[in-house]
Parts: C-alpha cells; structure tokens; sequence
C-alpha cells in the first residue's frame, strides 16, 4: 500500500485574549510558531508543514525561517475551519494533520502516533490522541478535557467533567479500575472528511461544553482515540509562556 501524502497544518491567530501575538512571542531567541513548525516537521511520516494564518506579520515570520504559510481570512470560527480552508488547495493531500500553534514543545513521535491509525486503515477518517491522567489536580481542572473511549477505540464523549462516574467504587481505587483519559488535542483527518466537518453545523452538546469535536460526534461520526505515554504543554497564559521560556532557556 501507498504510504498516504500527510501535510500537517498549523493554524495561527494573532489575536489571543489572554495572550495577543502568541505565536510571535519570543522563546530562546525564536518565535514560538518557529518552535511548533520546526517539531511537526520533524515528526515521522509529514511530507510537509503549513502554517495557516490570519496575520501577515505571522506569515512574515514563517516565511523568514523558510517556513510556509499560507493567509486565511480572519472571521474564520475554529482551527478547524481555518485548516480546511488549507485542504481546499492542497488536492492531492490524503490525510490533514491539525497541529495547534502555541504547543512548542510538542514531542514529534506523539504527532507520529496520531497519523498511523489512519495511515494504517483506510477505513478510519479521523483521529486524536489522549494520556492516562495521574493527577487529581488535571482531572478536577475543567480546562484539561477528558475522553471516554469505546472497547474499539473510538471516542464515545468529550467533557470538561470527570469522566466516567465511578458510583459506589471510592477513589482512589476508582483510577486503578479504570483509568482517566486527558485529551490531547492533535486532529488527524481524511482530507475529504475535514472538508465535510467544515461545512457541519454547531451542535448542542458542542455549545454547552464549548468543545468543537463533540461536532463530530453529534452527526454521527467516529473519532479514533490513540493512546500515547507522551504529552506537551499548551500555552494559554503569561504564566505558561514563562514556564516554556524556563524549560527551552539556555544552560
């Protein structure tokens, strides 16, 4: 079988509300979006790397590390809709990686482990990738989502709340019976899928849990969930800037 072409996009928005120009700010000498593009790059299996933005000063900076980027138009809704415009000029890509921009230290195998279900069957369309949580902490957070899987693999829900619900099991001895999955946000796609999500509309329990894949899932469709023992740090705050800042400083 033909290894499928796999060009991973990374959608990049200026304006942030915690945090406007993320993905210029300054890590180690380099903007972050240097730092995202250069890992995806490295990762197994992409044939290349686009950074799909609304800001022509985040395409200039792309552009002079030799990246690729291409202007989107800025009333765009999610990610999502901002890496499907991409797909639309990219026809002879098969699958679609959406890497988000403000993961600088994004490990390249996990983004490797997110392709290969696809790349391994035909059949599936799309797929992501979660981790055992060991935390109290991440799991009471609302702002780390977790995923309950199907005995195939496949997501059966997405929610800010702890999930699943162990009734009349104590913990911690609940964890042990059966683990917690954080949700890691990488999204691998068929690229004529991604073209159908764009056009899908908002759903219900999408809106109430402000989580975009519960789309997906709301129409009838299927998420392939991979697990990884790898994970990467997002950053949403002034604070995780500085602790990336910390951990990429030079010894």
């Amino acid at each position: 079988m033909t290894r499928p072409r796999t060009i991973a996009v990374i959608p990049a928005r200026y304006a942030s509300r915690r945090l406007p120009g993320k993905p210029l700010a300054e890590i180690a000498g380099r903007p972050m979006i240097r730092h995202v593009y250069e890992r995806v790059a490295a990762a197994a299996g992409i044939d290349a790397v686009v950074v799909a933005t609304d800001d022509g000063r985040i395409a200039s900076a792309v552009r002079d590390f030799g990246g690729t980027a291409v202007m989107t138009p800025g009333d765009m809704q999610s990610g999502t809709d901002r890496v499907a415009v991409v797909a639309r000029s990219l026809p002879d890509a098969d699958i679609i990686v959406n890497v988000q921009g403000d993961e600088p230290l994004i490990p390249p195998p996990m983004i490797t482990e997110a392709v290969a279900p696809l790349a391994a069957d035909p059949a599936i369309l799309c797929g992501t990738l979660a981790r055992t949580i060991t935390d109290d902490a991440e799991l009471a957070n609302p702002s780390i989502v977790k995923v309950v899987r199907s005995l195939a693999g496949d997501a059966l829900y997405f929610s800010r709340s702890p999930l699943p619900y162990g009734r009349d099991i104590p913990e911690p001895d609940g964890r042990a019976r059966h683990p917690y999955y954080k949700h890691i946000g990488i999204y691998v796609f068929r690229r004529d899928f991604l073209l159908v999500v764009a056009g899908l509309p908002p759903t219900p329990l999408e809106r109430m849990e402000q989580l975009e894949q519960l789309r997906i899932l709301e129409h009838g469709y299927s998420i392939r969930v991979t697990l990884t023992a790898h994970d990467s740090i997002a950053v949403d705050t002034p604070a995780d800037l500085e602790r990336i800042r910390t951990l990429l400083r030079p010894s």
